[in-house]
């Protein structure tokens, strides 16, 4: 993806095109340089569950886009305060945790909108690029491009879904299998619960013509969920990443230096 098509991801994203990122649990930059460098098509800067402060979330937002890397801020929650700070930092998008009624669907695209809702008003920011966009340029590029996802992770959103999706600006939704996991008390895995859930709003986001993110959980996982309609993938994160090719690494070497013999 160029830099100049940063700003296309959410029409890529809303087309359905088939888009894969990761998890950023690290606060520092190398790993989205990358990811970027390697063809990411997004990462996830990851405010929730990982230390990221308004400091850092703007350090890795910069690096996203110095690498053609889409970045997405998954936001501690759905209030002004917890939004505003990373559209300004030039975030491509939003994934807000916990939407589980038409009403908070419809309070977070306001929050994200200028012309169509709420969002508070600044030029001066890096989205703005410092001042040099006026306010109907700011105003009309950010309402184009920044991307709107919500997270489906509550067993009460699953009873709405069709009504969450059906909410003008709500770009796409990313199932929350782990989180729906835990909240049917299904700890073992393999829920039949969780995996009603999960086709039940890949069939209300297929209905509505909006996209389903998912984070996948292996190969196979991920051909079954977009043989239903799911389009973007989350593969793993920067941590499990590395975890993985560590422990990988780590047995070859280990086994190529056994099979030479004592060397000494």
């Amino acid at each position: 993806m160029s830099r100049s098509n940063l700003d296309d991801f959410r029409a890529r994203f809303r087309s359905g095109e088939k888009l894969f990122g990761t998890f950023l649990k690290t606060p520092t930059t190398h790993a989205s340089e990358i990811l970027g460098s390697v063809g990411f098509d997004f990462a996830v800067i990851d405010e929730e569950h990982a230390p990221f402060n308004r400091e850092t979330t703007d350090q890795v937002l910069l690096a996203c886009r110095a690498s053609s890397i889409a970045g997405i801020v998954r936001v501690q929650g759905s209030e002004a305060h917890h939004i505003l700070s990373v559209l300004d930092c030039g975030a491509t998008g939003v994934l807000v945790p916990h939407v589980d009624s038409e009403a908070k669907a419809k309070a977070v695209v306001d929050v994200c909108r200028y012309a169509t809702g709420a969002r508070g008003f600044s030029n001066t920011t890096r989205a703005g690029t410092y001042g040099r966009a006026t306010i109907a340029e700011h105003v009309a590029a950010q309402d184009a491009s920044v991307t709107v996802i919500a997270m489906i992770e509550d067993p009460q959103a699953i009873d709405v879904i069709d009504r969450i999706l059906a909410v003008d600006g709500i770009d796409g939704v990313f199932i929350g299998r782990g989180d729906l996991t835990v909240a049917y008390r299904q700890f073992d895995g393999g829920s039949t619960a969780v995996a009603d859930a999960t086709d039940k709003v890949l069939a209300a986001a297929s209905h509505a013509g909006k996209p389903a993110c998912v984070l996948a959980g292996s190969l196979d996982d991920a051909a079954a969920l977009a043989a239903k309609g799911a389009s973007a993938f989350i593969l793993s994160s920067d941590q499990g990443l590395m975890r993985l090719a560590a422990i990988k690494t780590l047995a070859d070497f280990t086994q190529r230096v056994a099979q030479s013999g004592d060397g000494r």
